[in-house]
């Protein structure tokens, strides 16, 4: 162990202290990006050849790369009529109209999934943990769900508009 007094041979306090933050947060920068969900199988799977033929190049981000779209751009947050949203890639039912709201935040925003239109896993592209959420058929990434949603649930499921398909009904 280097002598912390001794500045001469080239080890400081903060360098030390550098180091071993450094080394602590190498579990969780190996874990950044993993996606959990696109790991597992699913009952809908193509190659990544046969998605970029199925998806537009916006879907295939979201979905398949696990990317974000731009705040406010999608023509889904601003729907109000009565239906069902579905995942873009396979029309898997995700979310009800009646469970919609506004969150403010800029991306269609639900209270509560449709029962077993999707999945969870774990998130750390921020290098901490988050929810992700996953269609539950072909496990495209949808986007996250928080604790911060209105009653009854108390959730924010903050979804990509671009995973999405809206059916009207």
């Amino acid at each position: 162990m280097p002598d912390l007094n001794d500045a001469a041979n080239g080890w400081s306090r903060r360098k030390l202290l550098t180091a071993l933050g450094a080394t602590a947060s190498l579990p969780v920068m190996a874990a950044c990006g993993s996606g959990d969900a696109l790991a597992k199988s699913f009952p809908v799977e193509y190659g990544e050849a046969q998605w970029r033929k199925r998806l537009t190049a916006e879907q295939f981000f979201i979905l398949r790369q696990e990317g974000t779209e731009r705040p406010y751009s999608s023509a889904l947050l601003k729907e109000k009529h009565k239906g069902i949203y579905v995942c873009a890639a396979d029309g898997s039912r995700l979310f009800s109209s009646a469970t919609k709201y506004d969150s403010r935040t800029g991306w269609p925003s639900f209270w509560k999934p449709l029962p077993g239109g999707t999945g969870t896993s774990t998130d750390y592209k921020l290098g901490y943990p988050r929810t992700e959420v996953h269609c539950a058929t072909c496990g495209g990434h949808l986007g996250h769900v928080f604790n911060d949603g209105p009653r009854p649930t108390g959730k924010r499921y903050c979804i990509n508009g671009d995973a999405m398909e809206f059916r009207a009904g």
